[in-house]
């Protein structure tokens, strides 16, 4: 049975089940997304945007779902401690793929603003989901978004009123946990309304020791005057498997600040779409890559310059030792009627041992004419004349690598706006160039 069979037969028997247990704005489009992905199936490596990646392979072993939505048994709250230290956040947690609701801290936020369940959101405001969930994810275009549509029970909703400013990080914990291997189906979507700000931090996270498969699709929508930084921070194990989808789009003089950081992981595989559809809309796209041993980590990123006057600008960084893969391609769209379009892209790769390898493909396709744009891409390995300098005043081979690999990356994490988010990721970063577990002391689900 090849990747396309067993999840058409699976969907094809428990299409009721799985409608049972959603709602009806998610159920809505998910029969659309069935016939979707059969159409699709799976992308090879022959397709330009999986290229580096063999999804059939990916979804190959038969995983476990949780369609009945069975209760997990864990309490987040008390088990989990791994924080950022003095940086007060609204802390939600996502196991699996449901929002814990169970002993809910009281969340300081502002009037009007929303983080719930997808399903509890849909039965309170079922416009406000059906109006926004699964335009932006088309599911004619990409078979793992098809896949996370038709399977999706559930997911979180965040709705920022007009004008109304979250000056409280809302961090939310995407916990893995199981007894069995397991295949999860998150979706999160993000609603900003005109004048609106509000930032997040997402962190992944596994609790057992098990073969995990998460898909996970994001719907941003950013509106005129809108503010959004997004922090995606991936901390899983070796035996992880991720496929995330983001999917963004900014109206008149928006703002949004990606950052995706993968310290540590098994096979992880990010894709950005960003259309910039207002006059005077800014992005800033960064990624930061530490991978060793025989992980893998893609990242495929598309900006889109729909209309004029907009900036974009783009920095993601690798650096990879032992056996491990990277692979980045970026591209950035000038549409004809995009003039004075502003943008950069750069991508810096680090391999830090003769067996590392990393796969670069930076891309401009420009069809206007009065433009600034520019993209660049570099692979190498360490200065050999900074390593003899430190070698020559007493520091140890092992530090002085370590010392350039720090600085090396440090110019994507200084890019970041949270400064106790920076101070902490400088720490977990060096932490992990010294190849200790990047876990935190207190917290009794990863011992």
């Amino acid at each position: 049975m090849n990747s396309e069979t067993q999840y058409i037969k699976l969907y094809t028997e428990a299409r009721e089940l799985i409608a049972q247990h959603s709602a009806a704005p998610l159920n809505a489009v998910r029969e659309e997304a069935f016939a979707d992905f059969k159409e699709q199936g799976f992308p090879t490596q022959k397709v330009e945007r999986y290229k580096y990646t063999d999804m059939p392979e990916l979804f190959e072993p038969d995983y476990g779902l949780n369609l009945g939505r069975l209760r997990i048994p864990v309490n987040p709250y008390n088990a989990f401690r791994c924080d950022v230290p003095n940086l007060s956040t609204s802390l939600y947690f996502v196991v699996n793929d449901a929002f814990y609701t169970e002993a809910l801290p009281q969340a300081q936020l502002p009037e009007g603003v929303i983080v719930d369940s997808l399903c509890a959101v849909a039965e309170s405001r079922p416009e406000l989901v059906s109006r926004y969930y699964s335009r932006l994810a088309k599911t004619d275009e990409d078979a793992v978004t098809a896949l996370n549509t038709m399977l999706a029970q559930d997911g979180l909703m965040v709705y920022v009123p007009r004008n109304v400013k979250v000056d409280r990080c809302i961090q939310v914990v995407n916990l893995l946990r199981a007894d069995v291997d397991l295949m999860v189906n998150r979706r999160v979507l993000i609603v900003m309304e005109e004048g609106s700000e509000a930032k997040f931090l997402f962190c992944d996270h596994t609790a057992d020791d098990r073969n995990f498969l998460a898909t996970q699709v994001i719907e941003a929508y950013v509106g005129a005057n809108a503010s959004l930084d997004l922090y995606c921070m991936e901390e899983t194990h070796a035996r992880n498997k991720r496929v995330s989808n983001v999917y963004v789009e900014q109206l008149e003089n928006s703002r949004f600040n990606h950052n995706v950081i993968t310290l540590h992981n098994g096979i992880t595989r990010n894709r950005l779409d960003l259309l910039l559809k207002g006059e005077g809309a800014e992005c800033w796209v960064n990624g930061c890559v530490i991978a060793d041993k025989n992980q893998h980590v893609d990242n495929n990123t598309l900006i889109d310059h729909q209309v004029p006057h907009c900036d974009s600008h783009e920095l993601y960084k690798y650096v990879l030792d032992g056996h491990a893969v990277g692979a980045f391609a970026g591209r950035v769209l000038v549409r004809h009627d995009a003039q004075k379009t502003n943008s950069i892209e750069r991508n810096q790769n680090l391999c830090a041992s003769p067996t590392a390898r990393m796969y670069t493909q930076p891309m401009l396709e420009i069809y206007a004419d009065d433009v600034k744009c520019a993209h660049g891409s570099t692979v190498g390995q360490l200065n050999d004349a900074a390593l003899f300098y430190m070698r020559q005043r007493g520091v140890s081979m092992e530090e002085a690598k370590l010392l350039l690999e720090f600085a090396f990356i440090n110019e994507v994490i200084d890019q970041m706006k949270l400064e106790p988010l920076r101070d902490r990721l400088h720490y977990l970063v060096e932490k992990r160039f010294r190849g200790e577990l990047s876990k935190c002391e207190d917290c009794k689900l990863c011992r």
